[in-house]
């Protein structure tokens, strides 16, 4: 005696500063029979959930483990600093790393762009987390460099932000295990794509559409059966014209016809 049969669901992980939204409410409208899951993490933990298979997919900051996980890089954020808004990088409209020379440029744990030298001059230690750095930034304790997106998420009324050029940034990708690409990750994969919901990209077709697909290019003359096609109305029946002007399909008159008779 079998159990009670499981309904399907999809697990979507997603990191802080991404806003899944739209898929979300597409995949509601596409699929009303099979629940979302979300689930917010930090950028390790949703690796974590994926390889160990407590996510189907997640939408994550890349890059990403390829030899077991499979990504489609989304987009590229910019990159800013945060500063209180009587800072002197706030008179311009974007700023570079070397103006933050003089500045203490806080480096959470949590970072996510990945620095190989860090610009300014080093906190005397490093925030948990982003949260937490940018309270210090409030605080008057330094400046903080971060993708748009998180900079948006951690807004308050007395700090502001402006972008940063020559600095790393920070690319967000759709990630799922390589090794469970089912069904309804490639619905995932098509709705983040913007494929219609009639397409069918992404996935295999069926053995039956298989077998018909397969039956109809046997047919002689492909698709339509082999059926010949039929003279249109102005050719339908006519018949060669003779070099005397005849019609009625009589062949070609002797040019020597109704010429008279030499007499001897």
């Amino acid at each position: 005696m079998t159990g009670p049969e499981v309904s399907p669901s999809f697990r979507l992980v997603y990191v802080p500063g991404v806003m899944p939204d739209k898929w979300v409410r597409v995949w509601s409208e596409r699929q009303p029979d099979v629940p979302l899951t979300l689930t917010q993490a930090p950028p390790q933990p949703a690796h974590g959930m994926l390889l160990d298979g407590e996510a189907d997919a997640g939408l994550v900051r890349l890059p990403v483990d390829r030899t077991v996980l499979s990504a489609i890089p989304l987009y590229t954020e910019q990159t800013v600093v945060v500063v209180p808004k009587d800072h002197l990088v706030t008179a311009a409209d974007s700023v570079t790393v070397e103006d933050l020379a003089d500045d203490i440029v806080l480096h959470p744990l949590d970072d996510v762009l990945g620095w190989e030298t860090l610009p300014g001059r080093p906190a005397l230690e490093r925030p948990a987390t982003t949260a937490g750095a940018v309270e210090l930034v409030a605080a008057g304790i330094g400046v903080l460099v971060v993708p748009l997106s998180l900079a948006r998420l951690h807004h308050r009324k007395d700090l502001t932000h402006r972008p940063l050029e020559d600095a790393p940034a920070s690319s967000v990708g759709l990630v799922w295990p390589e090794a469970a690409t089912t069904d309804l990750v490639e619905d995932f994969i098509g709705i983040v794509r913007g494929r219609t919901v009639n397409s069918t990209r992404g996935r295999r077709p069926q053995p039956a559409q298989e077998k018909q697909t397969k039956q109809k290019k046997a047919q002689p003359g492909g698709a339509d059966g082999g059926r010949r096609r039929q003279p249109s109305a102005g050719t339908s029946g006519r018949a060669r014209r003779g070099t005397g002007g005849g019609t009625g399909g009589a062949t070609a008159k002797n040019p020597r016809r109704g010429k008279p008779r030499r007499r001897s």
